[in-house]
């Protein structure tokens, strides 16, 4: 079957079909600047090269529509017609406790998924018009929805309560949800498969660093805890969010120095971690270039992300009772060697040993530990299109 997989964003659409039996990428590309004057295309006809065109495309619709075109182009596309597309699957991030796993949508599924927007104010709502889009674009073609906070959904109450009145968590449903779901549960699989176990057998500590960082304790396939909550600021230090910190900092700022509560969500979720900490950047590899050339506070803000990410593991180590494995996967946990090395720096105390020359990785899955270390340590790309597809498979059979 092949599966287009949607992830739509407010002014962009990032898209792949593939091909359900066997994984493969038939086309994959990004629209961006959606809803602008001037628009823009990059598509990718199965491993050949990007071409990009500059194009108007005015909304999510629109931008939605030419893309099938492209598909099905004599030259570029993909498909002979758009009846070949068995299913749409579309990356939702937050589903509340309504959603607990992958479902197929329907009316009654998007009223639903509209409660849950006021979560989710910068996600849901355009992942919505991505839905509408495929169900106007594409008539009688399923969709189904995989939310980013499902995989979570496993976490024992321990885990996701939060420690305040009650009425909080009972009226407004506020407590940890989590999020890069998809993420977390294609990396725990790969890890198992990869280790030769059976998932059911093994426990994972999935540690995805990117600009937007979480760590999962997954025990037996399943998510114990997670590092990201209510919102998508707490947890480990990130590119501009700070994770972390003692809520009376942020209290004072508004009490002593009268900041607004728009500016104080500004600050920690646009203007802290390591471009708040280096002053250089939010990007890892602008931050290890400023900390070679001899900036203090860049250094600082490598010790703070690897000191961050150190300490998670050390308490889902504990949380899991036993540790199998490490597995690093997205922007940093991918291509960052020497962040890596840091964090696994002292992690000899649960019986996990980094091999700096295997360790000398990007991109490219593998097992970084040494042949001794009881904990196995590994790069393991992410691939969150092929987890969605595979979960739309799923729902339809």
């Amino acid at each position: 079957m092949k599966i287009l997989v949607i992830n739509s964003g407010s002014s962009s659409i990032k898209f792949r079909l593939m091909e359900s039996s066997t994984g493969g990428s038939l086309a994959n590309g990004l629209l961006e600047r959606v809803g602008l004057e001037q628009g823009r295309m990059e598509y990718r006809l199965g491993s050949g090269d990007k071409v990009s065109d500059e194009l108007p495309i005015p909304n999510h619709s629109i931008g939605l529509s030419l893309l099938l075109e492209r598909l099905q182009d004599p030259v570029q596309g993909a498909v002979r017609s758009l009846s070949e597309i068995g299913a749409v699957g579309h990356r939702v991030v937050h589903g509340g406790e309504k959603f607990t796993a992958s479902i197929l949508i329907g009316p009654e599924v998007i009223a639903q998924l509209e409660e849950c927007s006021a979560m989710a104010p910068l996600h849901n709502p355009p992942n919505l018009l991505g839905i509408r889009a495929a169900m106007e674009l594409l008539p009688g073609v399923p969709n189904v929805a995989v939310f980013d906070t499902a995989f979570h959904q496993t976490m024992p109450p321990v885990a996701y309560v939060y420690p305040l009145p009650w009425d909080v968590y009972e009226t407004r449903r506020m407590r940890r949800y989590g999020f890069h779901g998809t993420s977390h549960q294609f990396v725990a699989l790969r890890t198992a498969e990869i280790l030769g176990r059976p998932l059911e057998e093994i426990n994972t500590v999935v540690c995805h660093l990117g600009n937007g960082s979480s760590i999962t304790a997954v025990k037996g396939g399943r998510s114990i805890d997670t590092s990201l909550g209510y919102g998508t600021m707490c947890g480990v230090m990130m590119g501009t969010r700070s994770g972390d910190v003692d809520p009376a900092v942020l209290i004072d700022l508004m009490e002593a120095d009268g900041m607004t509560p728009a500016q104080v969500k500004d600050m920690v979720y646009k203007k802290s971690g390591l471009l708040g900490i280096s002053g250089v950047s939010s990007d890892m590899r602008d931050v290890e270039a400023a900390a070679d050339a001899g900036s203090p506070r860049a250094r600082l803000a490598l010790e703070l992300f690897a000191d961050k990410v150190r300490k998670y593991i050390g308490a889902y180590a504990v949380t899991l009772g036993r540790l199998d494995a490490i597995a690093f996967t997205a922007g940093i946990g991918e291509n960052g060697p020497e962040m890596r090395e840091m964090i696994c720096a002292g992690l000899e105390v649960l019986g996990a040993s980094i091999d700096p020359v295997a360790n000398k990785v990007r991109g490219q899955e593998k097992v970084v530990s040494t042949p001794e270390s009881r904990v196995k340590i590994l790069v393991v790309p992410t691939n969150e299109e092929l987890m969605i597809a595979r979960e739309t498979e799923r729902i339809l059979a």
